[in-house]
């Protein structure tokens, strides 16, 4: 995903050591409220063909599901040659969909993140560090 994910794809791809290219797709799914809304708005193609591509889809964090199962069949419609997900954050509590990812950084608990890409209505992405988000106060 395009915002989220990117400090987390800066620091993968460094540690990757095969020939890799890069592309860029971008959802919506909580708009400015602590609550995924359900729905999923693409706001983001990707540039070029993944068909018989070897797909890596890295994700911030891995919560209800929704949002990665509406990417994992968008891109599957498109016939890569595989398609695995790497997520930095996996909030198995949370699942509504019946969704792993092939590659988890760290388990947490149903707390909302934010810092290192992750954000609450665009704010807090530039925390260096992951923090939980806890009171109405700091979003004022």
């Amino acid at each position: 995903m395009l915002k989220g994910a990117t400090i987390f794809l800066a620091d993968l791809a460094r540690e990757i050591k095969l020939d890799a290219t890069f592309d860029f797709i971008a959802v919506s799914s909580y708009g400015n409220s602590k609550e995924q809304s359900g729905e999923v708005k693409l706001m983001r193609a990707v540039d070029h063909s993944v068909e018989g591509k070897n797909i890596i889809l890295v994700e911030d964090i891995l919560d209800t599901g929704i949002t990665l199962t509406y990417l994992k069949s968008l891109l599957l419609g498109h016939q890569p040659k595989s398609l695995k997900i790497a997520t930095l954050l996996d909030k198995v509590s949370r699942r509504t969909e019946p969704i792993q990812a092939d590659y988890v950084g760290f388990e947490i608990p149903d707390e909302f993140v934010v810092g290192y890409g992750l954000d609450f209505a665009e704010r807090f992405r530039n925390l260096p560090d992951i923090c939980i988000l806890e009171t109405d106060e700091e979003m004022s």
